[in-house]
């Protein structure tokens, strides 16, 4: 599932794309119809991200999409291609184009709706008016392990676990760590790195964790490839010596998903 900092770029991109210009809209697969009338010949007024939400704003109403495990959007210039798949959605304006495929949401919400939307998700470290104590205050109670609470979307909105893992590992916090024993003192830095590695990830195009020191150039090592690409501390490491103190890197299973961690470095 694409993080927090890809639907934030994706913002940006539909904002280049179509702010300001009347578009139109359809469903070719149909299972938009309904909420494609509704917006089609709208100028779009504005694009927003929350978490791993996005928002097409057109005056008072918004379209809603979740991008899920397999949505995916593409977009040109020019002539509009043949419907080829399943298009959930297309806009077309200004010799633009761009087509949804997949999302697990795409619906049109009016204002109560976006309150709604917002008010189930945690603060974004990539937005400026997020309120980090708000996080903290659950973060506290909770005697879940911390990487599944910085999870949880309800939480800290839009971090996936390439970034709280890592985030973890540079903080010095083991995942399994109770989240009840993360102290405020600890918890401003861990949300300030979060929020940096985010928004530098949505400047570059990808996750890249490792200080400049770690670098394969300053280290004189091969790249890490990966389908995910950047270069990391422990993501998807497991076993391979910790770039700082050369531990074989951990994994386990937490809260469903596959963990990793350094036992020297995180204790």
């Amino acid at each position: 599932m694409p993080e927090g900092h890809t639907i934030h770029r994706l913002a940006t991109r539909h904002r280049d794309l179509f702010v300001g210009r009347r578009v139109r809209v359809s469903s070719p697969q149909g299972r938009f119809a309904d909420g494609a009338t509704a917006i089609d010949r709208k100028v779009l007024t504005g694009t927003s991200a929350v978490g791993k939400h996005l928002l097409h704003h057109y005056g008072d109403l918004a379209v809603h999409v979740h991008l899920g495990l397999y949505g995916k959007f593409t977009d040109g210039t020019g002539r509009p291609p043949p419907i080829v798949g399943e298009v959930r959605l297309r806009m077309v304006g200004n010799r633009r184009w761009l087509d949804l495929r997949g999302p697990a949401a795409c619906e049109v919400l009016d204002p109560m709706g976006v309150d709604l939307l917002k008010g189930r998700l945690g603060p974004d470290p990539l937005n400026d008016d997020s309120d980090p104590d708000r996080a903290y205050e659950r973060i506290r109670r909770s005697s879940k392990a911390i990487a599944a609470v910085l999870l949880d979307q309800s939480v800290v909105a839009g971090g996936g676990l390439i970034f709280v893992l890592e985030t973890l590992f540079r903080a010095g916090i083991r995942p399994t760590a109770p989240a009840r024993t993360l102290t405020p003192a600890a918890w401003g830095p861990l949300w300030t790195d979060l929020g940096a590695l985010m928004r530098e990830a949505v400047v570059n195009g990808r996750i890249d964790t490792v200080h400049s020191a770690h670098t394969p150039e300053a280290m004189n090592r091969p790249p890490r490839v990966d389908r995910h690409g950047g270069e990391v501390y422990v993501y998807r490491r497991a076993g391979q010596p910790c770039l700082i103190c050369g531990t074989p890197v951990s994994t386990g299973t937490l809260a469903g998903r596959n963990s990793y961690w350094c036992e020297e470095c995180q204790r």
